[in-house]
């Protein structure tokens, strides 16, 4: 093993270079397009979900609002890895998600991205899906949109050892610097206050947050 000559001045620069070619940095999840493109194109899904739902689709500001705001995050030239829709129930982030979906699906088939599918558990079904040694791959795909974060037990005891199943689930993602797109019902106090100021820290370098603050689609729907 040799030693450093304890007299050598360092040069910073060209040894973060060597230290930086040891490292493989992530690349990080963008739509291949202009804003003004992803705005069309989420507009367009968000239609068809709430249409193949069989209702009809009205669009208003405040969808068009929150539409902008994700196309805007899903094309900045310094994009984080995941995005958060928080918000009261009812009121289009369910169907948001599924538009992303469905528009990683149309632009996949048609040669624009390659194998960019995203996968979508329900909250509930983390643990389960974290146990199995036949799903818990899921953890590392490259993107996984988790549904109904807040609804899941924070804490689950496996054989008398406590565990926390989404926390773990997570910080690991975090930690690889994976894309996680989560829905809440929770907004972003509530957060800390479940899950711990460590993971609410995470969330801010990790996610675009968009707050949801219409009323209940369904109260509408109900009413009309």
């Amino acid at each position: 093993m040799k030693e450093i000559d304890k007299t050598q001045k360092i040069d910073v620069g060209a040894l973060r270079s060597r230290l930086a070619a040891l490292r493989s940095t992530p690349q990080r999840f963008r739509l291949p397009m202009s804003e003004e493109q992803a705005f069309a194109l989420l507009m367009a899904a968000y239609q068809t979900e709430v249409e193949n739902r069989h209702v009809k689709f009205i669009a208003d500001v405040t969808l068009a609002n929150h539409v902008r705001a994700m196309a805007k995050a899903l094309t900045t030239d310094r994009p984080k890895f995941g995005i958060m829709l928080c918000g009261t129930c009812g009121n289009g982030k369910t169907t948001l998600l599924r538009a992303f979906q469905l528009s990683l699906n149309y632009l996949s088939r048609n040669g624009f991205l390659q194998d960019a599918g995203i996968r979508i558990v329900d909250a509930k079904d983390v643990s389960t899906i974290m146990k199995d040694p036949n799903t818990r791959q899921a953890r590392s795909a490259p993107m996984l949109a988790i549904e109904d974060m807040g609804r899941e037990a924070t804490e689950v005891i496996d054989y008398g050892n406590v565990t926390c199943p989404i926390i773990d689930l997570l910080e690991y993602r975090y930690a690889e610097q994976l894309f996680t797109f989560i829905t809440t019902n929770l907004n972003t106090k509530d957060i800390r206050e479940k899950y711990g100021d460590r993971l609410a820290d995470r969330f801010n370098e990790m996610l675009c947050v968009i707050t949801f603050s219409n009323p209940s689609f369904r109260g509408l729907l109900h009413n009309g």
